[in-house]
């Protein structure tokens, strides 16, 4: 029979999830600054097509079997068109940054085409400052975060020339017919009958019993503190959400965060998600929501964490930004549900209450070695993001309020086909029922936030995103 792949149970689960108001693709936004001599797209098109060998499955697209009897499976695509998923955009010269965003924000609310390998790419063109924009998105179904990689780990270089790739002759496998794709089932349900009552569930759409059968799967990613026993405070970040969706980001210096760590002797994502419980506070304000010492907002935040080093008393550092100087984020990743303290006016205090939570958790959590975080370029922040959709995914929405997925980066610039990245923002999906989700990046001396919003239940996007800004200049300031 033709080569065809059964999707796992848990691509299965992103690929039936996929609805038009929650569209399960992750994103990135690059911008990227110009030569002199402007932008060669047939140049980063050809670079492209020259790495997908890197990543097989963005040739390959979804095929379901006749009448749901099992899962799909992953088949070459014959009429794979790199054209079709690498397009040319602009934006009215001299293009904003806003303008920009709002661009994004239409882009990630379409879903992707279920007929063809499920991911895009836009080169955006005519942004303010001799820049361009690279927007990428891929559908969780096709990033695992292990073994399935995000497309932006191959095609981004340490050097500015990129180096030479062997020719890839690629001839697309025929797909199975499907008399063949129905036996192969039949098979598998008498072989393996459990397996056969997962599919059935899958065909009726149960996804809650689905996703209890998933959430066995990543028993090992998601290590969740008590508090993963109670529902999540009420809160207007869960409400129904619509199709449309809102973008906005900050840029802060990583710096910063380092000294705060030195002055409190706190990990730099403990800083990090203090500056977040800042914001929310602030934004919380902004609407005139009751804010009382007591109110919190829980996060799921899944992160990297690195081993015990010296000055740490042998403790596990969670830290989103533990790369060291090369760029190499430490080896482990986890996952796990924080209260943030929005309710707390004082940001030391904030920044106690979080080191603490983290600190407990450092000492509960059960890890996952990361084998390939570091692929080709060294850029692995997609696969962190896409490993916090999956857990964030198995878990009931009623748990957290809302995902704060964290990634190292390089400390050194990288480029795509001669051009700079100076920013990298990620998009993480957004959940049934939750109006926000924030993703940030550490690359090349910053933080870099990308916000996610409902745009009918979150117009004010905007307000957390400056907030960001203000917060971590007010823990700054404190700490003297």
């Amino acid at each position: 029979m033709a080569r065809a792949t059964r999707l796992t149970t848990q691509d299965a689960s992103f690929y039936f999830l996929d609805e038009s108001n929650t569209p399960m693709h992750l994103g990135s936004l690059a911008i990227l600054q110009l030569p002199k001599s402007g932008l060669d797209f047939d140049a980063v098109l050809r670079l492209i097509e020259s790495r997908l060998h890197l990543v097989p499955r963005y040739r390959q697209k979804v095929r379901e079997v006749a009448h749901g009897l099992a899962r799909p499976v992953w088949v070459d695509d014959p009429d794979f068109d790199i054209t079709y998923h690498v397009r040319r955009s602009a934006l009215p010269s001299p293009g904003s940054d806003d303008q920009l965003h709002d661009l994004v924000a239409r882009l990630t609310s379409r879903p992707l085409d279920t007929s063809r390998p499920l991911w895009e790419m836009y080169v955006v063109e005519g942004l303010a400052g001799n820049r361009c924009a690279l927007y990428t998105k891929s559908h969780s179904a096709l990033v695992d975060g292990e073994q399935a990689l995000e497309i932006s780990q191959v095609i981004l270089d340490e050097d500015e020339v990129p180096p030479p790739m062997a020719d890839d002759l690629w001839i697309p496998e025929p797909a199975p017919g499907e008399p063949a794709l129905v036996a192969a089932a039949l098979a598998q349900v008498v072989s393996q009958p459990r397996e056969g009552v997962e599919t059935l569930r899958m065909t009726l759409r149960d996804m809650t019993s689905l996703v209890d059968g998933t959430t066995e799967a990543l028993g090992k990613l998601v290590a969740m503190m008590r508090t993963a026993t109670q529902s999540a405070p009420s809160s207007p970040l869960n409400t129904p959400i619509s199709r449309s969706r809102r973008f906005a980001v900050a840029r802060t210096e990583l710096e910063r965060y380092r000294k705060i760590r030195a002055r409190y002797g706190c990990s730099i994502n403990d800083a990090v998600l203090t500056v977040v419980t800042g914001a929310l506070r602030t934004w919380l304000l902004s609407r005139g929501e009751p804010v009382s010492e007591a109110t919190a907002l829980r996060a799921l935040v899944p992160m990297s964490i690195s081993e015990a080093r010296p000055g740490t008393k042998g403790r596990s550092v969670v830290d989103v930004c533990g790369a060291d100087e090369a760029g190499q984020p430490h080896g482990r990743t986890s996952s796990f549900l924080v209260d943030l303290p929005v309710g707390e006016p004082n940001p030391v205090v904030r920044l106690s209450h979080v080191a603490h939570a983290t600190e407990a958790f450092a000492r509960q959590s059960q890890q996952v070695t990361a084998q390939t975080m570091i692929r080709l370029s060294g850029f692995a922040p997609a696969s962190l993001h896409a490993r916090g959709a999956r857990a964030a995914s198995s878990l009931s929405q009623r748990m957290f309020n809302l995902m704060v997925a964290n990634a190292p980066g390089p400390q050194i610039p990288l480029y795509l086909a001669g051009m700079r990245m100076v920013e990298m923002y990620p998009l993480s999906p957004l959940l049934k029922n939750q109006t926000l989700s924030i993703g940030l990046t550490s690359y090349d001396g910053y933080v870099h936030y990308g916000l996610n919003a409902d745009r009918d239940a979150m117009p004010d996007v905007d307000v957390v995103a400056a907030s960001l800004q203000e917060s971590l200049e007010e823990l700054v300031d404190v700490s003297g």
